[in-house]
């Protein structure tokens, strides 16, 4: 019997800016038709359990608010997981250990975030809110995520123009995307969108004149940062031995790990290391990769650890239709978006089996969140 976990089927909805395409919907409202739609995908089969990630939502459990939303029944329970901006990909590897286990036939897994309609919090007695919860205790460092962005760029000589550079890359190759028809099967429409909100023509020289947004004189802009975002992203697992012969990808491993809490973003560094560690497999034998686009100072970072080179020779591997630079960065979906990437990119386009992708994200508070997938 094998138990092994493959992703057979993977949505996501439009991704829209804070504030604007997706003002007024709640986390449920984008979560629900992504989570119908890919239980369609696996027809005649009853998911075992829900895992969404999740970071500044209402609470009460979205996964199963969402589950329920989406018609999947009472007896669907529901889990909703905080790892912050790894939320979504670790809600992928949660499901991936329930289905490995033998303790679910099918599960549905990824992650959505609402940051137009999140809920202000403040701590009793206080007159104001607070921006967000601490990712550390006193005595740790804890940055905002773009002066960690820019300490990040300033520790491993990240410059300012190949920073611009990467996020004019980034929006060219998410419209480039968009026009050739590659993000048609993996989009539900919501709220009456068919197409992701926000990638727009960028040339480098409109983004040398941006100021530095968070730390004076630094390099990390408004230009090569992410933008707040709204959105949701699931796939459906199911055990190799009951895959009855759907495409899809096999997950063969995936970390969490920490990291300095002052450098989050080094995160996917360490843990894809350790994927790659357990696995056996050498970095050149990876396909795809696909990593969080938080900052372009993070990325770059990351991949120039890791030896790849998005910029020149690993153009075609590293994010080619662009990320979260250009489509945005819903926080608990983001890291189940760049899972649905790498599932358009192998399955839909009919890679060869055994071509692996490399999934990544980092996480504020210093984690980072890697799975590496092989195309059955």
């Amino acid at each position: 019997m094998d138990d092994t976990p493959v992703v057979v089927a993977a949505r996501r909805t439009p991704i829209g800016t804070a504030g604007h395409a997706y003002k007024e919907l709640t986390v449920d409202r984008l979560a629900a038709p992504v989570i119908a739609a890919v239980a369609a995908d696996v027809p005649g089969r009853r998911a075992g359990d829900v895992v969404l990630g999740n970071c500044m939502g209402p609470g009460g459990n979205v996964a199963r608010v969402s589950a329920l939303a989406a018609g999947l029944g009472h007896e669907v329970p529901g889990l909703t997981v905080d790892r912050q901006c790894g939320s979504g990909l670790a809600a992928i590897l949660v499901a991936g250990q329930a289905v490995r286990a033998g303790e679910a036939d099918l599960v549905i897994a990824g992650g959505a975030e609402s940051a137009s309609t999140a809920p202000l919090r403040t701590f009793r007695g206080a007159a104001e809110p607070y921006e967000r919860a601490p990712f550390t205790p006193d005595g740790h460092p804890d940055p905002d995520m773009g002066p960690a962005a820019e300490a990040l760029a300033a520790a491993y000589g990240i410059g300012r123009d190949r920073q611009d550079a990467y996020a004019c890359r980034s929006h060219a190759r998410a419209l480039a995307a968009r026009q050739a028809g590659r993000f048609e099967q993996e989009i539900v429409p919501v709220g009456g969108r068919h197409d992701d909100q926000r990638p727009r023509p960028l040339r480098e020289a409109s983004l040398a004149r941006l100021p530095a947004a968070f730390v004076a004189g630094g390099t990390v802009t408004a230009g090569n940062s992410s933008p707040v975002s709204d959105g949701a992203a699931a796939v459906a697992i199911v055990p190799e031995q009951l895959r009855a012969g759907l495409p899809g990808m096999r997950l063969v491993a995936g970390a969490v790990v920490g990291c300095d809490p002052g450098l989050p973003g080094w995160g996917p560094v360490p843990a894809i290391r350790r994927v790659l560690a357990r696995t056996g497999v050498d970095m050149e034998r990876v396909a795809a990769v696909e990593i969080v686009e938080a900052f372009a100072a993070q990325v770059l970072a990351v991949t120039d650890a890791l030896g790849l080179d998005p910029l020149g020779g690993d153009d075609g591997r590293v994010c080619p239709d662009g990320g979260a630079l250009a489509l945005g960065h819903p926080w608990g979906a983001t890291g189940a978006v760049v899972v649905t990437r790498l599932f358009s990119r192998l399955v839909r386009a009919a890679a060869p089996p055994g071509t692996l992708g490399l999934a990544a994200a980092a996480v504020g508070g210093g984690l980072g969140v890697a799975a590496l997938f092989e195309v059955v």
